[in-house]
Formats: C-alpha cells, sequence, structure tokens
C-alpha cells in the first residue's frame, strides 16, 4: 500500500525502527569494561609475582647447592692431606679456608682388630711393623649470608685409616692396636 507521500509503507516502518534504534544508547559493544580491564592486571600482576619468587627461590636453591659442593670439595681436599701428607698421627686440627668456610681435622686411634706382625719372631726379627687404626673425620662448615648470623651449615666426612710404622726389635711393647 502506498501512502500520500507516495513511500511505501515498509520503508517508513524501517524508516521508524531505525530512528528509534539511533535514539536508543547502544547496546553493549564486543569490548571490555575498565572493571573487567583492572580485574585483569590484578590477575597479571599475581601471576608475575608468583613467577618471580619462584625464580627467586630457584636462584637460592642453586647457590645453596653450589656452596654445599664447595664445601664437599674442601673437605675432601682436606681428608686427602691428613690422609696422605704427613704421617697420620692422633690430634686436632682446625682452622679458616677462605670464603667463609672453616675446617677441623680429628684423628684418634679407633678400637680395631689385633694385627699381629707377619715375619720372624723372636731375637732374629729386626724390625717390627706396628699398626694402628685411626678413626678420621673432617668438618667443613660456613652460615648462610657469610657471616656469623644466619643458619649454619655442614659437610662431614668420616673414614678408618691403617697407619703402620717399623719399629727396632727393641722398641717399645706391641699394644696390639
Amino acid at each position: 500500500m502506498l501512502m500520500a507521500t507516495g513511500v511505501p509503507e515498509a520503508a517508513l516502518r524501517w524508516l521508524r525502527d531505525a530512528i528509534r534504534a539511533a535514539r536508543r544508547p547502544p547496546a553493549r559493544a564486543g569490548g571490555f569494561t575498565l572493571v573487567e580491564v583492572l580485574i585483569a592486571f590484578v590477575i597479571a600482576f599475581l601471576a608475575l609475582g608468583a613467577l618471580a619468587r619462584a625464580g627467586a627461590d630457584g636462584l637460592r636453591s642453586l647457590h645453596g647447592a653450589s656452596r654445599y659442593e664447595e664445601a664437599l670439595a674442601r673437605a675432601r681436599s682436606r681428608l686427602a692431606i691428613a690422609l696422605h701428607g704427613a704421617p697420620l698421627l692422633p690430634g686436632d686440627h682446625q682452622g679458616d679456608d677462605g670464603s667463609g668456610f672453616r675446617w677441623r681435622v680429628l684423628v684418634t686411634p679407633a678400637d680395631g682388630p689385633v694385627v699381629r706382625p707377619l715375619g720372624e719372631r723372636g731375637p732374629r726379627r729386626l724390625m717390627r711393623v706396628q699398626t694402628t687404626l685411626y678413626a678420621v673425620s673432617v668438618r667443613v662448615w660456613w652460615t648462610e649470608g657469610g657471616g656469623t648470623e644466619g643458619p649454619r651449615r655442614e659437610v662431614r666426612l668420616d673414614t678408618l685409616h691403617v697407619a703402620s710404622s717399623l719399629l727396632p726389635r727393641g722398641g717399645p711393647p706391641e699394644t696390639g692396636r
């Protein structure tokens, strides 16, 4: 049907609907509100904080492991010096190893089986071999942070070592050690 203006009624209805839609506030568009954006930033910052903390914990653990490894190397070195340096004698030795490490080597006679000398006995024997079993303990320690404060960490190595020495025939009596 045509109206007096000569425009079909369907076209006028469409035009009226378009004008009403233009006057109406627009429906929500496909973007985010400010609150949603702020919440997303808070979540992102919390996640980044957790990642940073995990990274720092990993670095701290790596540093602690490297200190243990260094202390173990120093303890092995002290043990090698004690066993293969000068003749092994009972005693307590300690000192500063540098870089915040301290050490202690404790050598004590250990209870062990009686070792009888081999070879001729009596007046024909010119020399005797005296053997002694020693307990050797090496400790290397340090404090976290390098100062005197903080938790103390320690590496300890223990071993037994047989030391022998030649004694002349008229030497001191055998003790059985």
